[in-house]
């Protein structure tokens, strides 16, 4: 069993989502020694997050920001914890919603995303500033 871990620092991003497939590739190249196994990418923040989906069409990026706005609202005017900016309490909903990781397999020294697949990180804040994320390779 061969297992590689690494932290890495992403540049800051606006809000949205975006592809960092690449980055991650670039930047944790020791998967490539896995034949088969899995990455696992864990965010180290609560008000960012991680996802899997379309790599080709930049318009359903903008429509997953349309939509998780709508459906966690800054406007609610229950949030308790708003000391930090109106964006904070529902970047740490919508963190919770997406979640703080995604797994994909390795096969043959290749991340086995599907054709359209790319992984995204989701930042739900205004200025969320540099975000870390610890890869974890674990295969034979």
């Amino acid at each position: 069993m061969k297992s590689f871990q690494k932290q890495i620092n992403l540049k800051p991003f606006p809000r949205g989502f975006h592809l960092i497939t690449d980055i991650i590739e670039r930047e944790f190249p020791e998967f490539r020694d896995i034949h088969i196994g899995i990455l696992q990418v864990f965010i180290l923040h609560t008000s960012a997050a991680l996802t899997i989906n379309e790599n080709a069409d930049p318009s359903v990026r903008k429509d997953f920001e349309t939509f998780i706005n709508d459906l966690v609202s800054e406007s609610y005017s229950k949030f308790i914890h708003t000391y930090e900016g109106k964006d904070d309490m529902p970047a740490h909903i919508k963190s919770s919603i997406f979640g703080c990781s995604v797994q994909v397999p390795i096969h043959l020294g290749k991340l086995k995303l599907g054709t359209w697949q790319g992984i995204y990180l989701c930042e739900f804040r205004d200025y969320g500033g540099n975000r870390k994320l610890l890869l974890t390779a674990l295969g034979t």
